[in-house]
């Protein structure tokens, strides 16, 4: 079972388990992008924060208290911190998780002027998207757990 399994429950389980590639692929992505062995510019904790961030301003209650524990394990200071550098980042977040259309390359440059390198960004990127599309994936499925049989 991976992350969705365990915030989705069993009869979703048995759904999702007839598509192993989607399940071993959003796992892997999971670890890659939440665990990777050299997070490089963005912090593990960092990578917790920004995911939470998503997740919350998503809606999913589910996703953003998973992501939640896991920045208390990593950094749980980290939420507090006011830094322009942390400040920059979840401007970020928000702006494409609410309107990714209205993302432009001064956004960019905001990160940039914050400190973050491109594959900062590039893997600031990556976290939103996949957290977003957790995010689709688990309502999707969560609907589809509610209709009734026939």
């Amino acid at each position: 079972m991976d992350l969705l399994d365990n915030i989705l429950g069993s009869a979703l389980h048995r759904l999702r388990s007839q598509r192993p590639d989607i399940v071993r692929h959003t796992q892997g992505s999971y670890e890659v992008l939440l665990n990777p062995s050299d997070p490089a510019g963005l912090t593990l904790g960092e990578r917790a924060l920004i995911a939470h961030h998503v997740a919350f301003l998503s809606g999913h209650d589910a996703l953003a208290r998973h992501y939640g524990e896991l920045l208390d394990q990593r950094e749980p200071a980290l939420a507090a911190t006011a830094s322009p550098r942390l400040r920059a980042i979840l401007d970020h977040v928000a702006l494409v998780t609410a309107t990714p259309g209205q993302a432009t390359q001064a956004n960019i440059q905001a990160l940039r002027n914050a400190g973050l390198t491109p594959r900062d960004v590039v893997a600031l990127t990556q976290i939103i998207a996949f957290v977003s599309y957790q995010v689709r994936a688990a309502f999707g499925l969560s609907l589809l757990a509610s209709e009734p049989r026939t």
